[in-house]
């Protein structure tokens, strides 16, 4: 065959081979992705897994993690424990997760509205960073409903916009939720406020509230519903564009007032802090084969109806985002600007003290 002939026919044969490496390259990623998800399988089987828990035994995410254990620990093929690791709200352990092995085998359940406020503040001791940590899920996330007491004066935000009398919000650290959640809502709307940082926890701090030492508390949706239907508290308002689903007549902020530009800035800015709520991480730059065994794995444990069942029947509830969503908002959470920075710190730790 003469060159001129070869060439010609290699050139009608090219999209024909082309087609057929296009096709063996779809055929060869399923198998691939299976072997990985082999690979990844036998990696667990056996091994132990640790969820850390950067509070002590008895709490709410203790709670959490201690009902997710044993759904993991049949999904992975692993012993599944639970760590405590109390300190300094919890920052102690994000860092620990931070600078980890990258092996998969280390998880925490991460208060990720408190993370971020904190990353915010550039709280000292903070060495993590929320847009590195590898993802696996939301467990859950709440609104957050401003509450006063039963035979207190004012009952609405138009009450409160109306009134020149000082409100006093029941706090419990300058971060967690109760302050820092309170001394946004003051800026947001402008009121005359004081936070007061004297409780030990949102129940100290609730009561405070119904005694009438203290006049509003911010407390999660969840938390908030307890108190409405003791008959303790009113919910003011949720803060956020959704209603509550435990609480769907109370008006969101959005629809109890004319809002500014400048003021839907702070409640979105607050709403998407609370959007994180309990989110489930493991360590940075964990292998990506064992990183997607993981996410799947989390997947099914908290789509599973008997774990959702069996949060409800404990007031534990579970509404799963998957890790892409999840990376997205932790990723926006710190998306502002110097300038906006540098007010959530004035506000949050100086402003209403």
């Amino acid at each position: 065959m003469n060159a001129p002939h070869f060439a010609r026919l290699w050139r009608a044969l090219l999209p024909t081979m082309a087609a057929f490496a296009i096709a063996a390259g779809f055929a060869a990623a399923p198998a691939a992705n299976q072997a990985w998800a082999q690979d990844s399988a036998a990696f667990y089987k056996g091994k132990t897994v640790r969820i850390v828990v950067g509070f002590g035994p008895g709490g709410g995410y203790d709670a959490y993690a201690r009902m997710i254990a044993p759904y993991l620990e049949k999904e992975l093929g692993a012993t599944v424990i639970v760590e405590n690791q109390p300190g300094a709200g919890g920052l102690i352990a994000i860092n620990r997760i931070a600078m980890a092995q990258p092996d998969g085998l280390q998880l925490m359940l991460v208060n990720g509205t408190a993370a971020g406020v904190d990353q915010i503040l550039d709280t000292p001791n903070v060495r993590y960073d929320l847009a590195t940590l590898d993802y696996l899920g939301i467990v859950s996330a709440s609104p957050w409903v401003w509450q006063v007491a039963v035979d207190g004066k004012r009952k609405t935000v138009a009450d409160f916009l109306n009134s020149k009398e000082p409100n006093r919000w029941a706090g419990a650290g300058p971060t967690g939720g109760l302050s820092d959640g309170a001394a946004m809502t003051c800026e947001a709307l402008q009121l005359p406020c004081k936070v007061v940082i004297a409780y030990q926890g949102s129940n100290e701090a609730a009561i405070a509230v119904f005694r009438g030492e203290m006049d509003s508390i911010i407390t999660s949706d969840s938390t908030a519903a307890n108190y409405v239907k003791s008959g303790q508290a009113v919910a003011v308002t949720t803060i956020g564009r959704k209603r509550s689903r435990f609480l769907p007549d109370t008006p969101t902020v959005f629809e109890a007032t004319k809002l500014t530009p400048e003021q839907e800035w702070w409640f979105d800015f607050r709403a998407n802090l609370d959007a994180l709520g309990r989110v489930l991480v493991t360590t940075p730059n964990t292998p990506k084969d064992r990183l997607a065994f993981l996410q799947a794995a989390t997947k099914k444990v908290l789509t599973n109806s008997a774990l959702i069942a069996e949060g409800e029947k404990t007031q534990r509830y579970v509404d799963y985002i998957g890790p892409e969503e999840t990376k997205k908002i932790a990723t926006s959470v710190g998306n502002i600007t110097p300038d906006q920075q540098k007010r959530v710190v004035d506000v949050v730790m100086k402003k209403y003290r």
